[in-house]
């Protein structure tokens, strides 16, 4: 009887949340926006016991898989599996960051983002980015979002802090200009209210696989307009209203970023004992991969250790052969290109964002003469200048901007150290400890 009771009890939340939700839904966009707006509490003091980090331990990112996989149940966007956990071939990249809010050491908020890799986006099968590809700026998905449901009802106690340190990240460490989002259309409004995210595409999606075929709307949102955006409609606001202030000028001491020696653009954090253990022993993922994908995934592991726990591919041969001679390996760098002349010097400003042993690919604002020996000098960390002879050996410019590709005449100390330490390992540790030891 008190079963019966309590499932009645739901079903009529359930009918009751249903009617108004549609009720809602004739209201004037403005108005709805505006209803949206007025439930924002974004508290510039925290509590203390709340941390936001990344998740890098076994028992954290297992946590947040947990998490996953309970809001998506209770949302009917998977099924139930059997290890408790939502864990995608995506969660296995470096690529991949995924962000978590942590209560007295609890998880208890989570949010992943996955930048393109050649596994793409998960939303790319249905959405087209064409528009966003044509802008300057790196793309992310936003995916895997789940607060723990005693927090969901406490005025964003959870979700705005985590918010705000994926704006943070984004911005400053991940490269990132542009986010993607696949939502429920019950959901996709708050997104465009609060955050001004716009659609890619005016009608929802039917199916969309990757949520167990529940109907999505694809929208996205650049990082470099937001601020604007912001000011103009919450400037004004009160301060515990005020996603500009929150968002902008606001400090929070609960989020402690990632360090890094470099100007490095990721934050990897699988070990091929942690790949092992979620994607082998307590999923399926790997077994379940193309293969294809399998072969991708060996392009991006390439190392002994990894290797041992990846899923054999039935033609590896065939994707080292097409691997390139050298490693690439996303940075963000200032720098500067200089080119002398019979009667002055040409500089150009640079943004190196990608490199490799012996060459890299930069942004300029400007045209760069090719195929002329110059000058490269680049930050490639706090505390380490390269200053190398380099080439522009390619290159194309369209608007704005342009991306050429430099060949370097022979690599300096600091540039042959930087390289050292990036093929050296695959996560922040790695990465670390080999700074570490070529330092000393």
């Amino acid at each position: 009887m008190k079963k019966k009771l309590v499932t009645g009890t739901s079903s009529a939340k359930r009918f009751l949340h249903q009617t108004l939700r549609k009720a809602f839904s004739f209201f004037p966009r403005d108005l709805r926006f505006a209803v949206y707006r007025s439930f924002v509490d974004c508290n510039p003091h925290p509590d203390e016991r709340l941390v936001l980090k990344i998740a890098e331990s076994k028992e954290e990112l297992e946590a947040c898989f947990r998490l996953l996989h309970d809001a998506y149940v209770g949302s009917g966007f998977m099924r139930p599996d059997p290890s408790g956990m939502r864990v995608t071939i995506y969660h296995a990249l470096p690529t991949t960051t995924t962000l978590c809010a942590k209560m007295d050491g609890e998880v208890v908020g989570t949010i992943s983002l996955i930048r393109e890799s050649v596994f793409g986006f998960p939303l790319q099968s249905i959405f087209d980015l064409q528009e966003i590809r044509a802008q300057k700026g790196r793309i992310a998905e936003v995916s895997a979002l789940a607060v723990h449901p005693k927090f969901r009802n406490t005025g964003g106690t959870i979700l705005f802090p985590l918010m705000k340190f994926m704006y943070e990240y984004c911005t400053k460490l991940f490269d990132t200009r542009h986010l993607v989002i696949a939502v429920n259309p019950n959901r996709i409004e708050m997104y465009e209210s609060l955050l001004f995210f716009e659609r890619l595409t005016e009608n929802p999606v039917d199916h969309y696989d990757f949520a167990n075929g529940a109907p999505a709307v694809g929208a996205s949102v650049d990082l470099h307009l937001g601020p604007g955006i912001l000011k103009r409609v919450y400037g004004k606001k009160p301060r515990r209203k005020n996603l500009y202030q929150y968002f902008m000028r606001t400090r929070l001491p609960n989020i402690r970023m990632p360090s890094r020696r470099y100007f490095t653009t990721n934050d990897p954090v699988i070990t091929p004992d942690l790949l092992d253990y979620f994607f082998n022993e307590c999923t399926p993922t790997f077994r379940n991969l193309s293969e294809r994908e399998k072969g991708l995934l060996h392009s991006i592991y390439n190392l002994p250790e990894y290797k041992e726990v990846l899923p054999a591919v039935f033609s590896e041969s065939d994707f080292r052969k097409r691997q390139r001679k050298h490693q690439r390996y996303s940075l963000k760098c200032p720098g500067s290109f200089s080119v002398a002349g019979p009667e002055k010097t040409d500089v150009y400003d640079l943004q190196v964002v990608e490199l490799s042993e012996d060459g890299f690919l930069a942004n300029s604002k400007v045209p760069l003469p090719a195929n002329v020996w110059g000058e490269a000098v680049i930050l490639l960390g706090h505390n380490e200048t390269s200053v190398t002879q380099a080439m522009v050996v390619r290159g194309k410019h369209k608007g704005l901007y342009g991306f050429y590709g430099f060949k370097l005449v022979d690599p300096d100390l600091p540039w042959r150290k930087l390289v050292g330490v990036l093929k050296s390992g695959m996560t922040r540790d790695d990465l670390d400890n080999a700074s570490r030891f070529l330092r000393d």
